[in-house]
């Protein structure tokens, strides 16, 4: 399940997205647009633009923008950024493996099971992009 945080970054970024190459966006401008608490909000695009997705511009005219187009950013890649693992057990994650403490993995049908539902998931989640969500709303 997406975390309230990343559904917060999802729609933030839409917003971005939907005005992207208008220049920036006072974040309480998103913050009242999109519904999002404004203290909350601080932190996730402070995230998002350490992960080189946002870039931001201080004084008069300043906000928030995208560094790149919205069709060059994947959902997975936002997903993993705010939320962590898409998998839904940390011994088939890709990039945030751990053995689980009680299992046997060659022998867990349920490891196998949810490697399959990675897989699936992330088949449209790396393919999807933000101006995708964007599309999809209009």
């Amino acid at each position: 399940m997406l975390s309230k945080k990343t559904q917060y970054a999802l729609r933030a970024l839409t917003y971005l997205g939907e005005n992207y190459g208008n220049g920036p966006i006072l974040i309480s401008d998103i913050a009242s647009e999109k519904n999002i608490p404004l203290k909350f909000l601080e932190n996730i695009l402070n995230e998002l633009k350490k992960a080189d997705i946002l870039e931001s511009k201080k004084g008069k005219g300043g906000g928030y923008y995208l560094k790149v187009p919205p069709k060059k950013i994947s959902l997975a890649k936002v997903i993993r950024i705010i939320n962590g693992p898409i998998a839904l057990l940390p011994c088939v994650s890709l990039n945030f493996y751990k053995k689980c403490d009680d299992c046997d993995e060659k022998h867990c049908g349920i490891r196998q099971m949810m490697t399959i539902t990675r897989d699936a998931t992330l088949k449209i989640l790396e393919k999807k992009t933000l101006a995708d969500a964007i599309f999809a709303a209009s």
